[in-house]
């Protein structure tokens, strides 16, 4: 994803418990094993519209909370990542003025040198671009001197935005086509962890494959799984590879 340095910080900011699993398990995985720090912040536990086997079931909300950070800890442990839950709510996730700090702060405090987070566009779910643009704001009031925090300004990290469910609906562009195929099976590990959405399992396989044959193609590479990325700010450097 970047050649910037040989080890460094890559931080994932989900709106939802499984949101990084799906869509950057593969990521994580590959740059934990690179030895990069991999951080994940989950701004809720998905619980009230990404759980609904457990509602059919009869549980309870948090009931349903405790189960859902459960497979979030033991996904993240299997992908090499720390994760730290913000139980902001979700359906709707609302960004108060503390959501925001604490996003600053982690910045802050962690200096990531790659940021994961989702699409600009989600008509399907706006949990999704709310975080999104938490995001962005936040990096931003991260590099500024007069915002309040003891940590020191953060530079530039990259932004990139792993791809949506229904990519041809969220105005979706590849950028980046990241072949995960050496570490795909700790990702598929981790999303056996997300029992409560089993139906998901199988479709994020075929997500990877799909990406893989992509990523081969336009590589002349032999790949098998890939995640697809789109960039939010420009490459900057001397040379065009």
């Amino acid at each position: 994803m970047t050649k910037a340095a040989d080890t460094g910080t890559l931080m994932v900011v989900s709106a939802h418990a499984a949101d990084f699993v799906w869509r950057a398990g593969g990521a994580i995985a590959l740059y934990a094993q690179r030895g990069w720090r991999t951080r994940v912040l989950c701004l809720s536990f998905g619980e009230r519209g990404e759980s609904a086997r457990l509602w059919q079931e009869g549980k309870t909300l948090e009931e349903i909370k405790v189960i859902r950070r459960a497979e979030a800890e033991r996904a993240a442990a299997i992908l090499g990542a720390e994760v730290r839950f913000l139980d902001a709510g979700d359906y709707p996730l609302d960004v108060t003025s503390e959501l925001r700090d604490a996003l600053v702060q982690e910045f802050r405090q962690y200096r990531p040198d790659i940021i994961l987070t989702h699409s600009l566009q989600d008509p399907y779910n706006m949990d999704h671009p709310r975080t999104t643009q938490l995001v962005l704001e936040s990096r931003i009031l991260a590099q500024a001197h007069g915002y309040p925090s003891s940590y020191p300004v953060i530079g530039a990290p990259p932004v990139f935005l792993y791809e949506p469910h229904q990519p041809e609906q969220c105005g979706f562009r590849i950028d980046l086509l990241l072949d995960i195929t050496p570490v795909f099976d700790k990702k598929r590990q981790a999303m056996e962890c997300m029992e409560a959405q089993e139906h998901l399992w199988a479709y994020y396989t075929d997500v990877a494959k799909r990406r893989g044959m992509q990523a081969g193609r336009n590589s002349g590479q032999r790949v098998v799984y890939a995640e697809a990325y789109q960039r939010v700010y420009p490459t900057v450097g001397g040379e065009f590879l």
